[in-house]
């Protein structure tokens, strides 16, 4: 059977920390269709770790289900590692995510964690960030107001249509934004009166970035780090 670029991906992860793990150790995991390949590769591996920490609630049962033990944030100092797709990834490592609609939850997770591995298919490697519209996540009764500020912004802001977030709030798509000072912007979206927090990770980007495709998985380094 045909190993897919995501399997790829999540193999190189299972890999690169596989290594490291101890028994006591918690490792903080994100969440997505990629993400899932990872959690249904580490299930064989559950006894050489104490568990993890899930980015949502789907994550969340998927791990329950492979039978790893799951642990709330508020208990743990720092996690060792969190593993997670993204929706994009630039040549620093800043990364788009949220088109699951987590990306509050994956940014905690990430904040806490001492190496963020990022694992995606080569094709979410791109120069500049803003073709994947940036999802922002916002309490609900701000949802207007934020989109109108979004518009001054440059982007062309539409609300993510019947969903809700785990954390009971609603997510704006901004799309058509050439995102060239990823930092700045991300600074610029969250500062606005009504978001939650934005699915731009530059302030917290990645560490490692694993991009895989049908001919091999390439290992990036965070230019601060390499």
């Amino acid at each position: 059977m045909n190993t897919s670029p995501k399997q790829a991906a999540a193999q190189a992860a299972l890999e690169l920390i596989l290594p490291q793990l101890k028994r006591e150790m918690v490792l903080g995991i994100g969440t997505g269709s990629t993400a899932n390949c990872f959690i249904d590769l580490l299930a064989a591996h559950k006894q050489a770790f104490a568990g993890a920490v899930a980015s949502s609630e789907q994550s969340a049962a998927r791990l329950a289900a492979q039978g790893i033990a799951l642990y709330d944030l508020n208990d743990l100092a720092q996690l060792d590692f969190y593993i997670d797709g993204a929706d994009e990834a630039d040549p620093n490592l800043c990364l788009i995510k949220g088109g699951g609609g987590a990306l509050t939850r994956e940014k905690i997770v990430a904040a806490t964690a001492k190496t963020f591995v990022c694992i995606a298919e080569a094709h979410k490697r791109v120069e500049v960030l803003g073709a994947f519209p940036l999802p922002v996540e916002v309490i609900p009764m701000a949802c207007a107001y934020v989109m109108r500020e979004l518009t001054q912004l440059g982007a062309k802001p539409l609300k993510r249509a019947d969903v809700v977030t785990d954390n009971g709030n609603w997510i704006i798509d901004a799309a058509g934004l050439a995102i060239t000072q990823p930092l700045a912007l991300e600074a610029q979206v969250n500062a606005i009166t009504g978001v939650v927090e934005s699915g731009l990770f530059a302030s917290r980007r990645a560490d490692i970035l694993l991009l895989a495709s049908h001919t091999g998985v390439v290992h990036l380094e965070c230019p601060s780090k390499g």
